[in-house]
């Protein structure tokens, strides 16, 4: 089976979401963002009990948001969560909104994500068995195309 991204999270866009302008309020898409970043700790043993366990958890440190294409109220949508590369105490993760079944982004978010230990309030490396998780992870997406937004930046070309 071809390598794919981890389908994290999965939501209706609620009416609540909904701005003035009919379509899914910005700050909801780092929401929805946020419940896959979520999912992803699941998956790699920073659930609640990995939590627990290992005194251990992920804090963002930096967010990019790319807003590709409207998003309406009662759509369903999810999230596709790549590795795009890690080491001893951080992950940079790509989350991607999509209609289910459809192959065109609706927005992108690019993220950096640090292990703290949350006892010391400090950066902290992965536990033994969150590390081989996330190694695995990393194995299996480690042939994936890099999406096209990774990497930009934010700024105004100067007149000449």
């Amino acid at each position: 089976m071809p390598a794919k991204p981890l389908t994290s999270y999965q939501t209706t866009i609620s009416p609540e979401w909904v701005d003035y302008n009919g379509h899914l309020r910005d700050a909801f898409y780092l929401l929805i963002f946020s419940h896959a970043t979520d999912a992803l700790m699941d998956v790699l043993g920073l659930d609640e009990a990995g939590r627990a366990r290992t005194g251990h958890t992920l804090y963002t440190l930096e967010c990019h948001l790319n807003f590709l294409a409207e998003v309406k109220e009662g759509e369903a949508v999810e999230v596709r969560t790549q590795l795009l590369a890690h080491d001893a105490k951080r992950l940079h993760i790509h989350h991607a909104l999509y209609r289910p079944g459809k192959s065109a982004s609706l927005a992108e978010s690019e993220q950096l994500l640090m292990n703290i230990d949350s006892a010391a309030g400090r950066a902290a490396p992965f536990d033994e068995q969150v590390a081989e998780r996330v190694a695995h992870l990393g194995a299996e997406q480690q042939n994936l195309q890099r999406p096209a937004c990774v990497g930009r930046v934010i700024g105004l070309r100067r007149a000449s």
